[in-house]
């Protein structure tokens, strides 16, 4: 487990702060967290080769255990679509599985001892790491505003600009009555404009404060004796991975929903 602050002379304040600041350049809104940047890519890749090897060496045979794997996440995902994605989209499927693994994969790095990686990286001179970017707002801010963009994409594809722009106008409120109509219409933008923000900030800040608050609580028990740690440590992480899995599993599905409400039409 971690070695806390044991032979680092930091104070626990210190050690808590060390352990949330990332390895960033550049100031204000061109800031980079490399540590981020780097984690994501590389799980991506991590994903990326497992499955691609997986595709490569399948067979109509006996299926090893990397296909077997591999069938079981694919027949997941694809069972999740068809319950909750109501059209036709070809890229629904890959995307669900991709976002689901990537995500995952964000989530499992808060297994690793907080300590681990970051005194690895202490030996090349790279003084500040954090290691889940799950726990970066600006990744999942990222993540959650790519799935907003494909909201918005398909529902002025499918429904048109027009038939989207009534959406705003006309929903949820509706009346023949022309005069009710024209002062419903305000509140029908607010509450659309209110709804379609709320669903990139809240997939963003959903995942973000769990795993944000999962990391802080292996930080906090990396601050106690070493007999507490073992004891504190092992339960806590246990049940973690119940947070990462579902946590994963909870940003797929509501990317799938999302979608597929854009390829609704409210009026039918």
């Amino acid at each position: 487990m971690a070695t806390g602050t044991e032979g680092t002379g930091a104070s626990p304040t210190e050690y808590i702060v060390h352990h949330l600041t990332n390895l960033s350049s550049g100031e204000g809104f061109l800031t980079v967290h490399w540590d981020t940047m780097f984690f994501s890519i590389g799980l991506g890749l991590v994903f990326y080769t497992i499955f691609r090897r997986a595709a490569v060496a399948a067979t109509a045979g006996v299926p090893g255990n990397l296909q077997n794997f591999a069938e079981i996440m694919v027949e997941f995902v694809d069972t999740q679509v068809k319950d909750c994605f109501h059209g036709r989209n070809e890229l629904i499927a890959p995307l669900a599985l991709t976002i689901f693994c990537w995500v995952f994969l964000w989530n499992l790095m808060d297994l690793v001892p907080v300590d681990l990686l970051p005194m690895v990286a202490s030996w090349f001179g790279i003084h500040y790491l954090r290691v889940v970017p799950s726990t970066d707002l600006n990744s999942t801010l990222a993540l959650s505003l790519s799935v907003f963009g494909l909201i918005l994409f398909y529902s002025i594809k499918v429904k048109g600009p027009a038939g989207y722009a009534k959406e705003f106008l006309f929903h949820p409120f509706k009346t023949d009555n022309l005069l009710a109509q024209a002062l419903l219409v305000p509140v029908n933008l607010i509450l659309a404009f209110v709804e379609t923000i709320a669903k990139p900030i809240s997939l963003a800040l959903r995942l973000f404060g769990n795993l944000y608050a999962g990391e802080l609580i292996f930080i906090l028990i990396a601050l106690l004796p070493w007999w507490l740690q073992f004891t504190l440590g092992w339960p806590w992480a246990v049940f973690h991975i119940l947070v990462i899995t579902l946590q994963a599993f909870i940003f797929m599905v509501l990317t799938i929903v999302y979608l597929s409400m854009a390829h609704e039409d409210l009026d039918h």
